[in-house]
């Protein structure tokens, strides 16, 4: 009666535990050395990003019979953490890979194009993006100008998609190697008809417009521009039906969110672990700083918001089918709270360390501008509100048991 008990949400079977261990490891030896060093040049470091796919990682949602580890959405909360809890811009390059990209092909691919394409970004030797903002559109998805013709056996995209990241690999604008791009294809029903397509690094009329520098933060990752120039694909690079992409959009981006709400969680963890030590070793008027109240509420406050989130983020990995849509009001939830949260204790974190908070030696300042990023890309906060007010009022709470 007694075992329930026992449950680790954090890691709730021996699986997850050991996927926990790994990564961990794998971050203290390859991540951490080289993280303030491409974070201060603006580097995406490419080497390392393909030796994750040794711990099974770039396709860790990807079924093993197209050369994944076919693992689930905890496996994927505990990879985000623990590598933001290092190096968030990193972790994020792994995001737009393993979610964007990669489990949307997984997912909403046919049998064909997964045959053709996950194998290479499982092991690696692809590195992928998924292009769906535009310079003057971001949320407002139905407004994309991105256009897709079709001509024969062939379509032919014209637009440009910003803010992508991975969409270059280096810095002499090399793009990626698998693209999944969302663009129009007419209109249905007095609506824009948005489709989903595969674009290959060395397809004509497809290029990197420009490398996003001096950013905020997650520095570490590579942001562009991408161009379709009468860029002609084949056919059979359409994902599905024309104007399918808003099912793909959804079964995607629940997943998406969680992953980003995981990195929040690494963020917070770090903040908090740097800013108790020094608050335990370091001293004023004669006293460790954490024995004074103001630092203590800081600490004390932190540490609480962010089990409170990691609880939340959790338990909505725990009941997510990543094979479909559905569970729109808790991912929303989660990156919601989560990611504000790891803003807020990072700002902490350089208030408690003061000067040396403020300077690159000690992270923090690097994962606070970090944070910021969270609570814009993969939609932002106003978007979350609006979609849990939505929600709420169509279902009220009756799915909470009350």
């Amino acid at each position: 009666m007694d075992s329930w008990k026992s449950f680790d949400l954090l890691n709730p079977t021996d699986e997850h535990k050991m996927l926990r261990d790994m990564v961990k490891s794998f971050v203290q030896s390859e991540v951490e050395p080289q993280a303030h060093k491409h974070d201060k040049a603006e580097k995406f470091n490419l080497e390392l990003f393909k030796k994750l796919s040794t711990l099974g990682l770039l396709g860790i949602t990807v079924p093993e019979h197209y050369g994944g580890s076919g693992m689930d959405a905890t496996a994927v909360v505990i990879a985000h953490e623990e590598l933001s809890a290092s190096d968030p811009g990193f972790c994020l390059a792994y995001l737009a890979h393993t979610l964007l990209a990669v489990n949307n092909l997984a997912v909403n691919g046919s049998d064909a194009q997964k045959k053709k394409y996950l194998p290479g970004l499982s092991d690696g030797s692809l590195v992928g993006a998924m292009a769906m903002s535009e310079p003057d559109y971001g949320t407002d998805v139905l407004g994309m100008k991105t256009s897709a013709l079709i001509e024969g056996d062939h379509y032919v995209l014209n637009g440009r998609k910003m803010w992508i990241t991975n969409g270059s690999v280096d810095e002499n604008k090399t793009p990626c190697d698998f693209v999944w791009v969302y663009a129009k294809t007419g209109e249905g029903g007095g609506r824009p008809l948005i489709s989903t397509f595969i674009v290959e690094k060395g397809d004509a009329g497809f290029y990197v417009g420009q490398k996003i520098t001096d950013k905020l933060g997650m520095r570490a990752s590579n942001t562009a521009e991408l161009v379709f120039e009468n860029c002609r694909i084949s056919a059979d690079r359409l994902v599905g039906q024309e104007g399918d992409s808003m099912h793909h959009m959804m079964r995607n981006l629940e997943i998406e969110r969680v992953g980003l709400a995981a990195m929040a969680l690494g963020i917070a963890r770090r903040s908090i672990e740097i800013m108790n030590k020094y608050a335990t070793e370091r001293s004023a008027f004669g006293k460790p700083l954490n024995h004074y109240g103001q630092i203590q509420k800081y600490i004390a406050e932190s540490y609480a918001e962010f089990r409170s989130a990691q609880c939340y983020v959790y338990e909505t990995a725990r009941k997510l089918d990543l094979t479909k849509e559905g569970n729109r009001l808790d991912s929303d939830g989660t990156k919601l709270v989560a990611t504000t949260m790891s803003k807020n204790v990072a700002d902490r974190a350089i208030q408690v360390l003061g000067g040396y908070g403020y300077v690159g030696e000690y992270h923090v300042e690097r994962l606070w501008r970090d944070a910021k990023l969270l609570e814009i890309g993969g939609g932002t906060l106003e978007a979350h509100q609006k979609n849990i007010a939505r929600d709420l009022a169509k279902s009220g709470l009756a799915r909470l048991g009350f």
